[in-house]
C-alpha cells in the first residue's frame, strides 16, 4: 500500500498541471539533472556499461516497470547483464531522450536542496544480428534523485505508458544506426558529431554522436566552438535595433567608432551596417594577413564582396559605444535568455563546463590546444550547443524581434557570390529555383567545422557541428540524407565554378 501512495504522489507532483515547482531549463539544478541522465543512459545504457548503473543507482534503489512489475538495484543490474547486455554483438537496444521533454522539479526539506524529480519521454532502438537498427518503442519515465552526501544518486525509477509507434516515423527523423554512423565517423577521422534537425519550424531532433576526451561518451548538450556561426548571432542583435528604430541599417556608423587604422582614410565615412552584414566592407578577412597587421579598405564600400571577419568587430565596437554595453551583455538580454540558450557564451567563464566541451583535432587525429577566450569577437569563436543553436534558427525562421522590413531584407539577395548564391544580411543565400531559397553560414577554424541551412518555405532546417579539420567531410551525406533534393542542389551551387 505505502508502494502505491508513493506512487501516487509522484505522478501528482510531476504531472500536476502549472506547477511552480518546476525549475528553468537555464538552472544549475536542471543542468546537473541532465546531464546525470545522459551519464546513465548514453553511456551507460547505450553501451551496456554497467558500472555506470552500479556508480549511479542508490543502495536503495527500486525501478517500477508498467510491464516488468519491481525491481531493487540487485535485480535490475542482473536483468541488463543477463537480458539486454547479455550478447551486444547480436542484440542492442538504444534509449534517446526526446528533445524538450524534460522536466525538473527540486525536493526541499527545511529549505535545503536534497533531491530532484525528473520527468519526460523517451524512445527506444534496437539492433538485431547486425541488420538496420528499428524503432522499437516510446515510454514515459520518472525518476527521483537524491543528494546523499553531496552525490547525486537514482533512488527510484518509473517506466509507464509503454507504446509501440510507427517506426518509420521516426526513421524518416534522421540517421537510424548509430553503429554505423560511428564507423562512419571513424573512417573519416571525426571525434564528435552534433546534428540538429528543425521541421515544420520547431527543433525536433538534437543529435551527439562520438566521444569527448578520454574516450568519454558525447552527451546531447556537448558544447562546441562554432567558429563564424558567431557572425549570425552577432547580426541578429544589429537588426533586433534595426526594427526597434534604435539603429540604422544604413547610416554610416562612424559616428559610434572609427578604428585608428583607417581614420585618415575617407572611405570609413562610407561605411554602413548593411556593408557590414554583407561583407562589402572592403576590408580583408583578418588585418594580421596585412604585412603591417594593420586595417586598410582595399575597396571602397559597397562595390563588391569580400568576406571579412574585421566588419563584424568594427560592428561590435561600434554597438558597444553606442549602447554602453558589452556585445555579451546585449547577445544576453536581447538573445540567449528570451530563449533560454543558457550553453551559449561569446567567451569562456568559471560557469562553461569544460567537461562537455568538445575540443578541436587536426588530420592526424591529435588535438589541438583549447583557447578559453576571455574577451568577444563578434565573428568567431561562440561556444554552444546544438539545442541552443537550433533554438536561434527557430527564432530566425520565424523573425522573432524583427518588423517585416527588416525579415525580409535579412532573406533578400544582397550581392553575389557565385552563381546561384548571395549573401543577404547575416547570412549566405542559395537559390533552389522556383522561388525557393536555403539561409546557410558556416564556421571553419583550427579543429572546427561547422554548419546550418534554413529553408523559409518549408520551414526546414539542419545543424551540422563538428570538431575536426576534416569535418567537412560529413556534410554532403548529412545534407542529402535530411534535406534531399534540396540538400543536392546546394551541393551542386556549392561545386559550380566560381
Amino acid at each position: 500500500m505505502a508502494k502505491q501512495l508513493f506512487l501516487g504522489f509522484i505522478l501528482l507532483i510531476t504531472f500536476a498541471p502549472d506547477s511552480k515547482a518546476q525549475v528553468e531549463r537555464n538552472s544549475r539544478l536542471y543542468t546537473t539533472i541532465l546531464l546525470k541522465d545522459s551519464l546513465l543512459f548514453n553511456a551507460g545504457f547505450n553501451t551496456c556499461d554497467i558500472s555506470q548503473f552500479e556508480n549511479l543507482l542508490a543502495d536503495q534503489f527500486e525501478f517500477f516497470h508498467d510491464k516488468d512489475s519491481i525491481s531493487n538495484k540487485q535485480k535490475f543490474l542482473n536483468d541488463l547483464r543477463n537480458g539486454l547486455c547479455k550478447s551486444p554483438t547480436s542484440y542492442r537496444s538504444r534509449r534517446e531522450l526526446v528533445s524538450g521533454s524534460t522536466r525538473v522539479f527540486p525536493l526541499y526539506k527545511k529549505n535545503v536542496l536534497y533531491g530532484a524529480v525528473q520527468t519526460g519521454d523517451h524512445r527506444f532502438y534496437e539492433t538485431i544480428s547486425g541488420n538496420k537498427e528499428t524503432y522499437a518503442g516510446s515510454a514515459k519515465f520518472t525518476h527521483v534523485w537524491l543528494l546523499q552526501k553531496g552525490v547525486w544518486k537514482l533512488a527510484k525509477g518509473l517506466s509507464f505508458d509503454h507504446q509501440d509507434t510507427d517506426s518509420t516515423r521516426y526513421q524518416a527523423a534522421g540517421f537510424d544506426n548509430d553503429a554505423a554512423i560511428e564507423k562512419w565517423m571513424k573512417e573519416i577521422h571525426l571525434p564528435t558529431l552534433g546534428i540538429g534537425v528543425i521541421k515544420d519550424g520547431k527543433l525536433q531532433q538534437v543529435k551527439v554522436f562520438g566521444s569527448l576526451q578520454n574516450g568519454i561518451s558525447a552527451p546531447y548538450n556537448t558544447i562546441f566552438n562554432v567558429a563564424s556561426l558567431t557572425k549570425p548571432v552577432t547580426a541578429m542583435v544589429a537588426l533586433q535595433f534595426v526594427s526597434s528604430g534604435k539603429w540604422n541599417l544604413d547610416a554610416p556608423v562612424y559616428k559610434y567608432w572609427t578604428d585608428p587604422d583607417v581614420a585618415q582614410d575617407e572611405k570609413h565615412k562610407i561605411l554602413t551596417t548593411r556593408h557590414i552584414l554583407t561583407h562589402q566592407t572592403g576590408f580583408p578577412n583578418w588585418r594580421w594577413n596585412n604585412e603591417d597587421g594593420k586595417l586598410h579598405f582595399e575597396f571602397t564600400p559597397g562595390t563588391k564582396y569580400q568576406y571579412s571577419g574585421e566588419g563584424y568587430e568594427y560592428l561590435r565596437k561600434a554597438l558597444e559605444n553606442k549602447f554602453h554595453k558589452s556585445l555579451g551583455q546585449l547577445a544576453a538580454e536581447m538573445i540567449f535568455k528570451p530563449l533560454k540558450m543558457t550553453d551559449t557564451k561569446y567567451i569562456w567563464t568559471e560557469r562553461t563546463d569544460s567537461t562537455r566541451f568538445a575540443r578541436g583535432y587536426n588530420n592526424q587525429g591529435r588535438p589541438y590546444k583549447t583557447v578559453k577566450h576571455k574577451m568577444a569577437n563578434a565573428a568567431d569563436d561562440l561556444l554552444t550547443t546544438i539545442a541552443d543553436y537550433g533554438n536561434f534558427l527557430v527564432s530566425v525562421l520565424n523573425g522573432d524581434g524583427l518588423s517585416e522590413k527588416v525579415f525580409t531584407a535579412m532573406m533578400s539577395k544582397q550581392v553575389a557570390i557565385k552563381k546561384d548564391k548571395y549573401f543577404g544580411l547575416g547570412f549566405e543565400i542559395y537559390d533552389l529555383g522556383n522561388g525557393a531559397i536555403a539561409l546557410s553560414h558556416g564556421g571553419a577554424d583550427q579543429g572546427c567545422q561547422t554548419i546550418v541551412f534554413l529553408l523559409p518555405e518549408t520551414k526546414q532546417g539542419l545543424i551540422i557541428f563538428t570538431n575536426a579539420d576534416e569535418g567537412y567531410k560529413a556534410y554532403e551525406k548529412i545534407l542529402t540524407h535530411y534535406l534531399g533534393e534540396y540538400g543536392r542542389k546546394i551541393i551542386a551551387i556549392e561545386m559550380h565554378a566560381e
